[in-house]
Order: structure tokens, then C-alpha cells, then sequence
């Protein structure tokens, strides 16, 4: 075995074992107010006494607008490597980005026109 990875592969146990030491040191060290009634209260956006139940239903179209926001992200994941290569990958690359922009395009048009991005 080479002495780096003999010498990595120590520092990775001595560090696990630091870690694993603090956590467990910490458990001992800390304060152990299990019954603290201000602590163990609800703490809600700077509500101490929160109003209603938790059973609060949220609009489909609230997760809708996620899912959308998310799946738009994501677009932006294959872009940069894109952007990056756009002079290695040539005109089949430009086209197939012009394919893909397209299709997202599309998505976005059958999205506005079924208007799951109009709040009422």
C-alpha cells in the first residue's frame, strides 16, 4: 500500500473517530433540561400560540407551481454543461438544445393554456 492512501485512509478513521467522540462527549457535556416547558413549546414563523389545527389542506395548485418550478430548474442542470461545450459539440449540439428549449416551450404553452398558473 502506498504511504497516501495509507496516510488518507488514517486520517479519515481519526477523523470519524473525532466526530463520533464530540457527539458522544456532547450528549455529557450539555445541559439536560428534558422538562424545560418554554422549550419544549410550539415555535411556529414567530407565532409562540399558534390558531387551527394542523390538519391545514394546501391547493393542489400550490404543489403544481412546485412541481413546475422544480421541473424548470432542472433545465437549467442541462444547460450549463451546454453552454460550457457549445463549441466541442458543434451544430448537432446546437440543434439538439434548440429540440430541447423547444419541447420545454411547448410544455410551458399546454401549462398556461390549461391555466395551472392562475391563482383564484
Amino acid at each position: 500500500m502506498s504511504n497516501e492512501l495509507l496516510l488518507s485512509a488514517t486520517i479519515f478513521v481519526i477523523v470519524g473517530i473525532v466526530v463520533i467522540s464530540i457527539f458522544i462527549l456532547s450528549k455529557f457535556v450539555g445541559p439536560q433540561n428534558k422538562e424545560d416547558k418554554a422549550k419544549n413549546t410550539v415555535y411556529e414563523s414567530g407565532v409562540s400560540n399558534p390558531v387551527g389545527g394542523t390538519k391545514l389542506r394546501f391547493s393542489i395548485k400550490f404543489y403544481l407551481v412546485a412541481i413546475l418550478f422544480v421541473l424548470f430548474d432542472v433545465e437549467i442542470i442541462f444547460m450549463f454543461p451546454w453552454a460550457v461545450n457549445i463549441r466541442d459539440l458543434g451544430l448537432l449540439g446546437l440543434s439538439e438544445m434548440f429540440m430541447f428549449m423547444g419541447l420545454l416551450f411547448a410544455g410551458l404553452i399546454y401549462i398556461y393554456k390549461k391555466k395551472a398558473l392562475s391563482w383564484e
